[in-house]
């Protein structure tokens, strides 16, 4: 059995008599705070991911190749 309109409407009258319209004002704003910074830390945390995945593609043979060329061509630079 479904409750109908005049059920929810004592419910949130008993509700409002019960807390006050400033206590429900305030939850309402914590719980969507709460929302707030979840979606947020959600959204950090794929980040942190997608950048530590980014870091580890690097090709680490072709990086020291580059740095070998640079310091040889130092080298060379210093001779002359």
């Amino acid at each position: 059995m479904k409750p109908g309109i005049w059920e929810l409407l004592i419910l949130l009258v008993i509700i409002l008599l019960l807390f006050g319209t400033k206590k429900l004002r305030n939850a309402g704003g914590d719980i969507g705070s709460a929302f707030k910074n979840f979606k947020k830390a959600v959204k950090d945390d794929d980040k942190q991911v997608e950048d530590k995945s980014k870091d580890a593609d690097f090709d680490s043979t072709e990086q020291s190749q580059k740095q070998k060329s640079e310091q040889s061509s130092e080298a060379t630079d210093s001779k002359k």
